[in-house]
């Protein structure tokens, strides 16, 4: 446990940072169409999901890498 939090506190390489980056975006695009205020078909609504669950796993993920 204690190896996972100095993952976390680690420098990130600039690499892993813009796909961080890219995974913020996306999760916050899928979020954004998750919670529109109209109803969307279910394509796009299975589409979001993934987005979300990619984009927060790559970003996640992406912290946990160090030099």
């Amino acid at each position: 446990m204690e190896n996972l939090k100095e993952r976390w506190k680690a420098k990130t390489p600039e690499f892993w940072k813009k796909v961080q980056k890219v995974g913020i975006i996306a999760g916050a695009i899928g979020g954004a169409l998750l919670t529109a205020p109209i109803s969307l078909p279910a394509t796009i609504i299975t589409g979001a999901t993934y987005l979300v669950v990619i984009g927060t796993t790559a970003a996640t993920l992406s912290q946990l890498t160090k030099e």
